[in-house]
Parts: C-alpha cells; sequence; structure tokens
C-alpha cells in the first residue's frame, strides 16, 4: 500500500497520531521532547555557572583591592616616622648617642691541637 502525505487537515485534527502508521509519529515527538528538556537543562546549568563565575570574579577584584588597601596602611605603620611619632606620644624618643658594637671574648676550652679540635672549633 502506498504511503499517503498528510494533509493540513489530517494534522490539525491530529489524525496522524492516532493511525495506523503512529508509533513512528509518537516516537520522534517524544525524542523531540526529551531532546528539548536536555538543551534546556543544560543551558540552564550554564547559565548558573556563569553567574557564578562573575560573583567570583567580583569578589576577587574586591579582595584584591583590600589587600592592597591593608599593604599600604601596613607600609605606612611601618616606616620609622610613624613609629617615632606614636613613641613621643608615649615620652619615648629616640636616642642621641650612636649604639656602639660590644664585643664579647671568650676563653678557649680546649686548647689541644688534636685532629678533631680543628675540624670543630
Amino acid at each position: 500500500m502506498k504511503k499517503k502525505i498528510a494533509s493540513p487537515i489530517d494534522i490539525i485534527k491530529a489524525k496522524i497520531l492516532v493511525n495506523e502508521g503512529a508509533t513512528k509519529t509518537w516516537a520522534l515527538i517524544i525524542y523531540i521532547v526529551v531532546l528539548g528538556l536536555i538543551m534546556i537543562g543544560n543551558t540552564q546549568n550554564y547559565e548558573t555557572k556563569i553567574f557564578k563565575i562573575s560573583a567570583l570574579t567580583h569578589d576577587v577584584k574586591m579582595l584584591r583591592a583590600e589587600f592592597v588597601d591593608t599593604r599600604s596602611e601596613l607600609m605606612e605603620l611601618k616606616m620609622e616616622s610613624t613609629i617615632t611619632k606614636k613613641l613621643e606620644e608615649e615620652g619615648i624618643a629616640p636616642s642621641e648617642i650612636p649604639p656602639k658594637k660590644i664585643k664579647v671574648l671568650t676563653e678557649e676550652k680546649n686548647k689541644s691541637n688534636s685532629f678533631w679540635s680543628k675540624l670543630w672549633p
């Protein structure tokens, strides 16, 4: 028997879904619906990841700015002039006399000239 081409009226009345060869039509419809659902789910997953990446990028920029600000404050606090000002408020001033080098003389405990004493003085 020759296949009959469905007319637009048959499609509108959904006769192609209930005739003898309807199983192939139903399989195609189910395949298209499942494929569409997979594509929608994939798009949702993709958009969720894009939003998360955008939020994390913003957080990284904010943390980097905070790091730079904190580092500059630390560098200012470590400066000798800042430390001097803070100590002057407490009544401590820098010394006018420069430091002197102190030499400590120790006596040699073992004066033997053995082989081991030459290796480890």
